[in-house]
């Protein structure tokens, strides 16, 4: 199977434009040799300059295709039992029995729209039924009127019929990535590849474009079953996180030229690796080419809500998205893309709000994020799909995050670096403090498998009015490690994490050692709120967990820096449960605290471990 691949010379062109942003080549450091102060005001001055390249909208011909002309008709719905939350029961909303395809109709919009050289496809106020992905072309918006609802089919078997890959028994599939990785795989419900000049948007948060994440099949199952932890039944095997008898018995069934020693580090110990969600990133290991690494039918792998790979001048604004089966946006090597006044509103497994991942140029404003997973997560690769580069020139301003396991995150899935990304003006609102707390405010995690770079992160301007998870939720080092097991509360508790041993038990290959330098925060504000024991913020006020040599399993001898250059300003963190130890250190170098108020104790010192 031959696969069609973006053009290389686009992204080196992107890479170019983007290097006079604030007049600042992108790799460089911010200043050099004239002060601390004097950088940070430079690095901002090139956040302006970032942010500054999207005052021009995207312009589409003034024409609309309504997809009422195409033969679209509204439905009425029903409610149902299903899933409102990961594992919690509740009513949710479907389209009643007998609701009419859509698909058909908004393809055929589309195709007239861009045949016609461009402009709006309009989906109307009213309840339609989507049995398979919308699929934007260049120059197209595809606009959601006030009071319009999209219900994607939550049918899989609907998204493996139209791709333009046709894979046999595992169905017409498309270029995706899951979790970092390349593969073939159903299609996401909005969807695009190689366009430029395209838009998703809404009129207002009720133009709502819903998932059906949680909404069970006539056979019980929904899309977040394939998470795993499914209940005893018939089809218990049927999940990401469990063996799957169509995976291979061995690695070298489709890589034969691997050594015994190769074969040995990806397969690990156990039979694990033949997991869906583990056998893909072992085939990159192995260095599978992306056509033969075939999912859709048969496999559990849940297709991203909106993905674009490829695209250039991007803009989603304006809607609502609901009950997403996977990553609820996953813009793959795109630039000059801007996400804005969008309502993320999922709560199922894996339900990151906005995942950009070896983007170039991306602007997130206005935007409000009650996620069941990271709200915001900056992926760059992993393994050793690296080939699109970092993800770099990213701003993120004047937003409101809820519940959410990480706030403003980096990583994990960062092989391929990840770097010049600011984030300003942030509310970290926390509202479902006390049943659904938001775990981590600002959040770096990697680990020895996914490496890559993370530097040049600056942090200013947020609020905590409720502070985070007042609970630590511990991570499990692998065995022998000089980390005790049950000691280090790094994925949630403390207001700003990095955490570069995470999930370290995920990954058998671990040969890469990440870097991590050049972080900035200032003028963070963490409130309190009334516990039994008096007023708490948080469990801790930082945790700094740098890379664990121990993990590292390479034949070949590799240098395992710290976390080095860290700077927090004008802080405070308000009163930590764990008041006695408000930071855990962990291979550090040249932490600096200044004006750090912690549980009314100010801090101007410098930290290493």
């Amino acid at each position: 199977m031959t696969i069609t691949t973006i053009n290389p010379q686009r992204r080196s062109l992107l890479r170019a434009a983007s290097a006079s942003v604030a007049g600042l080549s992108v790799g460089a450091p911010a200043l050099a040799a004239t002060g601390q102060a004097s950088a940070i005001d430079q690095a901002w001055a090139r956040a302006q300059g970032i942010v500054d390249q999207f005052k021009t909208p995207l312009v589409f011909p003034q024409r609309d295709f309504n997809i009422t002309a195409y033969g679209a008709k509204p439905c009425k719905t029903i409610m149902v039992a299903g899933y409102v939350a990961h594992h919690e029961m509740g009513q949710v909303s479907t389209p009643a029995p007998g609701a009419s395809d859509c698909y058909a109709a908004i393809a055929a919009a589309i195709a007239a729209c861009s045949a016609a050289g461009g402009g709006r496809v309009l989906i109307p106020a009213g309840n339609w039924l989507v049995k398979g992905p919308i699929v934007l072309k260049s120059n197209v918006n595809v606009h959601l009127a006030k009071g319009a609802h999209v219900y994607f089919s939550n049918d899989a078997d609907d998204f493996a019929k139209y791709g333009e890959y046709d894979c046999g028994a595992n169905g017409k599939l498309v270029i995706s990535r899951w979790q970092s990785n390349d593969c073939l795989n159903y299609s996401p419900m909005v969807y695009a590849y190689g366009q430029t000049n395209i838009a998703l948007t809404g009129e207002d948060w009720t133009s709502i474009i819903d998932g059906q994440g949680g909404v069970p099949q006539a056979n019980g199952d929904a899309w977040w079953d394939w998470k795993g932890k499914r209940k005893a039944g018939p089809r218990q095997h049927q999940a990401q996180n469990l063996v799957n008898p169509n995976n291979p018995k061995s690695i070298r069934d489709v890589a034969p030229g691997l050594s015994d020693a190769q074969v040995a580090l990806m397969e690990g110990k156990d039979d694990k690796w033949r997991t869906d969600e583990a056998y893909l990133p072992t085939l990159s290991e192995a260095g599978v080419p992306a056509a033969q690494r075939i999912f859709g039918r048969g496999h559990w792998l849940r297709p991203c809500m909106v993905e674009f790979i490829g695209c250039s001048n991007v803009l989603l604004q304006g809607y609502q998205l609901n009950a997403a089966p996977f990553w609820q946006h996953h813009p793959v090597n795109c630039s000059k893309l801007e996400i804005r006044k969008v309502l993320m509103e999922s709560l199922g497994p894996n339900s990151d709000g906005f995942d950009p991942e070896a983007c170039n140029t991306v602007l997130v404003e206005g935007c409000t994020f009650n996620s069941g997973d990271d709200c915001i997560a900056i992926k760059a690769g992993k393994n050793l799909d690296t080939q699109f580069g970092p993800t770099q020139n990213v701003v993120i301003q004047n937003c409101v995050m809820n519940s959410g396991h990480g706030g403003v995150t980096l990583g994990s899935e960062m092989s391929g670096g990840i770097q010049h990304v600011y984030a300003q003006n942030i509310e970290f609102r926390n509202a479902h403090w006390a049943t659904d707390p938001l775990n981590t405010a600002i959040r770096m995690k990697t680990n020895m498998n996914r490496g890559g770079f993370l530097r040049h992160f600056y942090v200013r301007n947020v609020t905590m009015p409720n502070g985070v998870s007042l609970k630590p939720l511990v991570y499990k080092p692998l065995p022998g490690s000089p980390i005790p097991p049950n000691a280090v509360g790094s994925s949630a508790g403390a207001v700003v994490t990095i955490d570069c041993d995470y999930a370290p038990t995920a990954d058998n290959v671990r040969t890469r050692p990440p870097i991590v330098e050049n972080i900035h925060i200032s003028g963070v504000k963490v409130g309190n709120v009334q516990t039994k024991d008096g007023p708490r913020s948080c469990y801790q006020a930082l945790l700094l967990l740098g890379p664990v040599a121990f993990d590292y399993n390479g034949d070949k001898p590799a240098e395992i820096l710290p976390i080095r250059d860290v700077t927090i300003t004008d802080c405070d963190f308000g009163t930590p449960v764990n008041a006695a130890q408000p930071w855990f250190l962990y291979n550090v170098r040249n932490v600096k605290l200044t004006n750090v108020t912690i549980a009314g104790k100010v801090h101007d010192t410098t930290l290493s471990a």
